[in-house]
């Protein structure tokens, strides 16, 4: 991890009984679970929502029948394939070249991004994980994925601003998470 790396305050919708346990001390945070869903939008990781606890709780109540609850989180960012960065998603598209020629070559469709407006992202997610690992293999390890994503109707006639637009982290080394805190909502 950069000793200097960024820090953010991110939040993590989830069941009220998981944010008990990981505020109270019973899931320490290294135990934090990632998820690995195939169509998770950032590849592996455990998904915060960058300064948007309302986001994070609303996800939280459709997700967990009302019984929904957010955690803060203090976030040091480390090696971050920042997709808001323009020399990752150069490696991100050059990766995906890779990522489609071999399944050309083994005669396998590639994943795709299904759903209402293709928010499961079975592809993003495939090319994301398969830059981290071949990086990996090169010596480059990443702790963190960041991404901005518009989604959402736009909020006036004629506008690209989208009402629920949003940066997202995925955390893959949890020993990025310094801390957490029930947020005050």
């Amino acid at each position: 991890m950069e000793k200097f790396a960024r820090i953010i305050v991110g939040y993590h919708g989830c069941s009220q009984d998981f944010s008990d346990s990981i505020l109270l001390g019973k899931t320490p945070i290294g135990d934090w679970q990632k998820s690995q869903n195939v169509y998770d939008w950032l590849g592996e990781g455990v998904y915060f929502w960058e300064h948007s606890p309302q986001r994070a709780l609303r996800w939280a109540c459709d997700h967990f029948s009302g019984n929904g609850a957010v955690v803060g989180a203090v976030i040091q960012l480390g090696s971050c394939f920042d997709l808001l960065d323009e020399d990752i998603t150069k490696l991100l598209t050059e990766t995906f070249e890779l990522f489609r020629e071999s399944f050309e070559a083994a005669e396998q469709p590639l994943p795709t991004n299904r759903g209402k407006e293709k928010k499961l992202r079975d592809l993003d997610c495939a090319v994301i994980n398969d830059a981290i690992d071949r990086l990996a293999g090169e010596g480059m390890v990443y702790d963190t994925v960041r991404g901005a994503f518009l989604e959402g109707d736009p909020v006036f006639p004629g506008t690209t601003i989208s009402a629920e637009t949003h940066i997202q982290i995925a955390v893959r080394n949890v020993d990025c998470i310094l801390g957490v805190f029930r947020p005050n909502m």
